[in-house]
């Protein structure tokens, strides 16, 4: 056991052979899978020096912790190992209890990026051990330190060591792990699938986990055929989690390539840095088929100070040229994020990047709060800086020199409209007709919006009527004008429900609108797919015909 001990966090436990292992995993929604906890099951089966029963339960941070143990207690593990990250960290503390309560004597196994950086907490509150480095590696190490006599020699040559898996040659050397077998996608069933082609980031900025490590990429070949595998899996949407998946020009344009060709109806998710596209690429991801690829930009901040202060490195304006380019051809699905809290940021500067990069017309402006994670540059750095920040995840900035609390409240207050409106494609072309009308900049309007019309558990048609009482009041808005914009908007962002009564024209029949759009659709439409604007023109929906891109219905005049 000494080994082991000098290579992983853990408390004091005596251990016989291992034969059951419960690999829990608990996602943030439903919809959502993990990868990890199938590589860690492949890394088992590979890098273990005798057998083990491994079982995989999947949950969510919804469900009573109480369920969640009862479910890995039917398995009556020996072993219970969960992966951790922030949006799981609230959870655990209750659920290891409950773990110690059903499952007694099972030794509870703790890995992931919140439990790895805070290893003392978690030993503290019931867990037995806290692996770092990667735990394909890591967790068939400790599984054989437990053992008392490994039965059989090592499936393969030659193991990598225990603690963050092999050395540096070794890791470009060793093929990597294929978690995708039958009872991954049978377990799938349609949800969100995640893909790793390459691990590390070139970068390393002061509020992020992944960089400082440099980059380790995957066969191409392997690449291409977990993409494939993937594309025919039935899954909706395939994220690749690869940290700055364009860090490789040539390598990116062929993968991109590679997506583009496929016959699937898969969307596939990249995380790319947008000043990193040269120009050929920007011209084959016009090719993409409609929908085929959404692109997640993060530009962080418009500030020169601040970047350099997170040790970020952006070429601005080579991004916003970039990220123009890719969204004229109308095909690609462009996310772009902005960190507020960074060092040396005050509101105003926050405000001109907010509305600059409004301006660039992504379909999802993500507008978040610095997180101090266990382990980053920032959360050491924070206390000499001044910054404030909650003791519970995600551990999000509270305060600092250049950002007060009264601050951040104006950017909540932006950020849930913002949220509830432009990024979730509501009510698009009233925002952009209240912006013409009133002049305001976007961070004031939907300030204003988020601190009149907070959306917290209403309706939607409550909160349209929430929206139009604000904009209605607005200096230049015409309040017919502003109707005709939401009648449109409702029609286009929803299926199946009725007008608000608000926006309904009580004068007028929608008879002649339905006839009318039923002629040009050749088929019959329901009552709340028409409607007749204030000014006597009417509109219809056309509810087969979805944008791939926007994720709206097609609304035309009569």
């Amino acid at each position: 056991m000494k080994k082991i001990q000098s290579l992983f966090f853990h408390r004091a436990h005596e251990f016989t052979n291992v034969k059951k292992v419960v690999l829990l995993a608990i996602n943030a929604k439903y919809v959502h899978s993990s990868l990890a906890v199938w590589l860690i099951a492949a890394g088992v089966l590979r890098y273990t020096l005798m057998p083990h029963k491994v079982s995989i339960v999947e949950a969510t941070i919804e469900q009573p912790g109480e369920d969640i143990a009862e479910r890995v207690a039917a398995h009556q593990p020996d072993v219970v190992g969960i992966s951790t990250y922030i949006w799981n960290a609230c959870k655990l503390s209750g659920l290891l209890a409950q773990l110690g309560h059903k499952v007694p004597g099972a030794v509870i196994v703790l890995g992931g990026p919140e439990a790895s950086n805070n290893a003392e907490y978690w030993l503290a509150r019931g867990a037995d051990h806290v692996l770092p480095g990667e735990g394909e590696y890591a967790f068939p190490a400790l599984l054989d330190g437990m053992a008392e006599k490994p039965k059989t020699p090592a499936p393969e040559g030659r193991r990598p060591q225990a603690a963050g898996g092999p050395g540096a040659e070794e890791k470009h050397l060793l093929a990597p792990i294929d978690p995708y077998n039958d009872e991954y996608f049978a377990a799938l069933g349609g949800r969100i699938a995640y893909l790793e082609t390459s691990r590390g980031c070139p970068f390393d900025c002061a509020f992020c986990l992944s960089g400082g490590s440099g980059v380790r990429f995957f066969p191409i070949g392997t690449a291409k055929l977990w993409i494939h595998r993937l594309s025919q899996s039935g899954a909706r949407t395939i994220k690749l989690v690869d940290r700055t998946f364009n860090c490789n020009a040539d390598r990116a344009y062929e993968l991109f390539d590679y997506v583009i060709g496929l016959d699937t109806a898969c969307r596939f998710h990249f995380e790319v840095a947008a000043d990193l596209f040269d120009e050929r690429t920007v011209t084959l991801l016009g090719t993409a088929p409609p929908g085929r690829i959404q692109l997640e930009a993060g530009l962080q901040s418009y500030s020169e100070r601040a970047l350099k202060a997170a040790s970020r490195r952006t070429d601005i304006l080579r991004a916003e040229r970039n990220i123009r380019a890719l969204l004229e051809p109308g095909n690609i699905h462009i996310h772009i994020d902005l960190i507020a809290g960074l060092p040396h940021e005050t509101l105003p500067e926050i405000i001109d990047g907010f509305d600059r990069a409004y301006a660039l017309g992504a379909h999802t402006l993500q507008l978040g709060f610095l997180k101090l994670l266990h382990g980053s540059t920032l959360r050491r750095q924070a206390d000499a800086l001044g910054i404030r920040y909650s003791d519970k995840p995600p551990y999000q900035v509270q305060s600092s020199p250049w950002l007060g609390a009264t601050d951040i409240r104006a950017l909540e207050l932006a950020e849930n409209a913002l949220q509830h409106t432009y990024n979730k494609r509501r009510f698009l072309l009233t925002l952009e007709y209240v912006l013409s009308a009133t002049g305001q900049r976007p961070f004031a309007m939907l300030h204003g919006l988020g601190a009149a019309a907070g959306n917290h558990g209403l309706d939607l048609p409550d909160y349209a009527e929430r929206i139009y009482n604000f904009c209605a009041k607005l200096p230049g808005v015409d309040k017919h004008e502003l109707s005709n914009c939401m009648t449109r908007d409702w029609l286009g962002m929803v299926k199946g429900k009725n007008m608000p009564g608000f926006l309904k024209n009580p004068d007028i029949s929608r008879v002649k609108a339905i006839e009318a759009a039923q002629k040009r659709l050749g088929r019959k439409i329901r009552r709340d797919e028409a409607a007749v604007l204030l000014s006597g023109k009417g509109v219809f929906v056309d509810s087969e015909r979805r944008d791939p891109v926007t994720g709206l219905y097609r609304v035309h005049y009569i």
